[in-house]
């Protein structure tokens, strides 16, 4: 699932981009988080390196999007953007921000639907992690980028993935070994999960693609401080 930031402050075209992803998820099978702001100021003041693709209006009160760009660019230089605008010259001021690219209103669903795949493309090739893991007549491999986290049950992890939950004989203290190279935090006796995939950490659990996790009282100051630098890293 791509985590998508839409920022716009006119409600028709927030409400026909929202239509244009969803034809497009229906066309191609991609999945979409959208996160909706309208206004620059908004986004920035919620931005924690947490978007794959941010589509923004250029023009629009308190922040606009050209200076939205540029303090996002200061947090993240992976971030793709992709800027929306009533005039082309506006636009090519984007290049100073690595923009990727602009659309021009009024948004026709082939001009968004070959920006948005060609972000996509660039994204896919940004190499992948994996491991394998035996499960029952073969071996299965995980992405780490769709793994959520892992739950062990007796000798029996279960691997939460983006596509679903994958059964397999180990140890989690094997696992922990390996997933602790690449931002996993093992929160409680019987849980690791993904500081990528976190939303928040409220009441002793931690939330994340709307699971409710329990953070253990011993581990909770080294996990929140381990996320920190998580996050930090993640913004630079």
């Amino acid at each position: 699932m791509f985590k998508v930031a839409v920022v716009e402050d006119e409600d028709i075209y927030i409400k026909e981009i929202q239509e244009y992803f969803m034809q497009f998820e229906g066309e191609t099978g991609n999945k979409f988080c959208i996160t909706v702001y309208h206004d620059g100021d908004g986004l920035l003041n919620s931005y924690q390196g947490q978007f794959d693709i941010i589509f923004m209006d250029i023009q629009m009160k308190f922040v606009n999007g050209m200076s939205a760009a540029e303090q996002i660019r200061e947090l993240d230089s992976e971030v793709i953007i992709i800027f929306i605008t009533n005039m082309a010259q506006y636009a090519v001021k984007g290049y100073e921000v690595d923009a990727m690219d602009y659309i021009l209103k009024p948004v026709t669903y082939f001009t968004f639907s070959q920006k948005l795949q060609k972000a996509l493309n660039k994204i896919k090739k940004q190499p992948e992690i994996f491991i394998t893991i035996p499960i029952k007549g073969g071996i299965s491999k995980i992405g780490i980028s769709s793994l959520l986290y892992v739950e062990s049950h007796g000798h029996i992890l279960n691997y939460y993935t983006q596509e679903g939950m994958i059964s397999s004989r180990a140890r989690l203290a094997d696992v922990e070994e390996v997933l602790g190279r690449y931002g996993f935090f093992r929160i409680n006796k019987g849980c690791i999960v993904n500081m990528k995939y976190v939303d928040t950490v409220l009441d002793g659990n931690c939330y994340m693609e709307g699971a409710a996790l329990p953070v253990a009282r011993n581990k909770k100051k080294a996990f929140m401080d381990k996320l920190t630098e998580y996050i930090g890293e993640a913004m630079k």
